[in-house]
């Protein structure tokens, strides 16, 4: 008889598909590892298997204790998948942005599922990084793998994808593409290719709104990088020690429509119903392949999960039309709004350390309602003339006092591709505006009266 002792031993060993339609006039042969055959239908099976594991030789974890994970919903089925082998119970922790697909599926496989915000920094206790550490601190004989830095991520596709790509390429594989989040399927499986060949060239695709791109062409961790984006498990703003950028060659970024519409292409076009980061990294690798491969090239690009967690946004048409990434609705984007203020949307700021009177001074000059505050090139806070009118007919005495004594949290920064829906669903009464910077990274501030004016078509 041929069968399995448990789910966990069907991990890996994953199959490669030929790209046809969506490759189209690229030379060389472009190839999909397909990582949703695994059982928990992604790439993070493997990894969340290894870690657990390898912390089960260390003793960090002994029988009927609890694994604590910050996910975006693929690690946390991995390690369900390993919880239920093995006798663990889960506790995830997902940042609101996640799809309520993977929420839901966590909880059929009996983890127990906390939602937290996606627009704070990674420090603030509201977090899910941050959550998922209290909780590994307050319950006994619970684990924390962290994934983003743990060893074991990476070295889970040094020890299987990496291999089973060189077997199954029998060699011949030149190029290696994958989406960088934690960075455990990039750099464990890039290393274990320039091993067998120096010359392999390996493609991190990123997003906008994520640090790694520029971080890896300038050395620089830049904050102004940072900003909200859609698309889910790729792209970070911080830098997980999984992320070995001296095994990443070039980076590509990719807007979350970009992504959106590959997705969707792969499923329609290829056969390959597979999630949101899959056709970003598609997307990103054949836009770098276009340039540079040659005719015996062979270009792998790893498809790391299943569609069926992206039923209600990127296979969903209502919300496609509603996002602006279906051509069938024309929606005006922040662009478009920068385009129209036709440089009378110069920005106004102010610093933390000016006096409140110099502020109102600005605000009543300029016939303006917010002003971002900064310190040095960051911004760190904002005035928002009703909310400071308020605070100074309590108190008038505070005219004298700095800025940062009454100043609230900055201006969320969006991308500039975003539309005129999504725009009015983040600009509301407690947040006035939003910050979005041109294509010259320089900031500007779109408000609700910007907002107005372009839907009356002004």
């Amino acid at each position: 008889m041929r069968y399995y002792n448990s789910i966990i031993e069907t991990i890996g060993d994953t199959p490669m598909v030929k790209l046809n339609s969506v490759a189209k006039g690229i030379p060389g042969t472009i190839l999909a590892k397909v990582e949703y055959f695994n059982p928990g239908n992604s790439m993070k099976d493997r990894m969340a298997l290894k870690m657990i594991e390898d912390a089960e030789k260390r003793g960090d974890i002994k029988p009927g204790g609890t694994i604590i994970e910050g996910t975006s919903g693929n690690t946390g089925m991995g390690l369900a998948l390993a919880a239920i082998s093995k006798g663990y119970k889960c506790i995830f922790t997902l940042a609101d942005k996640q799809s309520p697909e993977k929420m839901d599926i966590l909880r059929a496989v009996g983890a127990e599922v906390i939602v937290c915000p996606t627009n704070v920094e990674p420090e603030d206790p509201r977090s899910y990084y941050s959550v998922a550490q209290k909780l590994n601190e307050e319950i006994p004989n619970s684990y924390y793998p962290n994934q983003y830095d743990n060893a074991s991520n990476a070295l889970a596709h040094y020890e299987t994808t990496g291999p089973e790509m060189w077997r199954d390429t029998e060699g011949k594989i030149t190029h290696y593409a994958a989406g960088v989040g934690t960075g455990g399927s990039m750099c464990g499986t890039a290393k274990y290719l320039k091993e067998q060949n120096a010359d392999i060239v390996s493609v991190g695709i990123d997003t906008y709104g994520s640090v790694f791109k520029k971080f890896k062409e300038t050395g620089n961790f830049d904050e102004k990088e940072i900003y909200p984006y859609l698309t889910e498990g790729i792209g970070e703003d911080i830098l997980p020690k999984n992320v070995d950028f001296s095994l990443i060659d070039h980076f590509v970024k990719v807007t979350d429509k970009d992504g959106a519409i590959m997705t969707r292409k792969l499923a329609r076009e290829e056969g390959l119903f597979c999630g949101w980061s899959c056709g970003s990294a598609v997307a990103g690798a054949l836009e770098w392949a276009r340039e540079n491969l040659k005719e015996d090239d062979v270009m792998v690009i790893i498809l790391p999960d299943h569609g069926t967690r992206y039923l209600g946004k990127v296979y969903n048409d209502n919300w496609m039309k509603d996002h602006g990434f279906l051509e069938e609705r024309d929606f005006a984007t922040a662009a478009d709004i920068l385009q129209r203020q036709n440089g009378n949307g110069n920005l106004v700021t102010i610093d933390k350390n000016a006096k409140i009177s110099e502020a109102v001074s600005l605000l009543t000059s300029g016939s303006i309602s917010q002003l971002p505050v900064t310190d040095g090139n960051e911004f760190v806070g904002s005035l928002i003339d009703s909310r400071l009118l308020a605070k100074m007919i309590e108190t008038p005495e505070i005219k004298d006092q700095a800025v940062s004594t009454v100043m609230d949290k900055p201006f969320q920064f969006v991308t500039a591709d975003n539309t005129l829906d999504v725009l009015s669903s983040v600009i509301n009464r407690d947040n006035p505006a939003v910050m979005v910077r041109d294509e010259n990274n320089e900031p500007h501030i779109i408000t609700q009266h910007d907002l107005l004016k372009s839907m009356a078509g002004n």
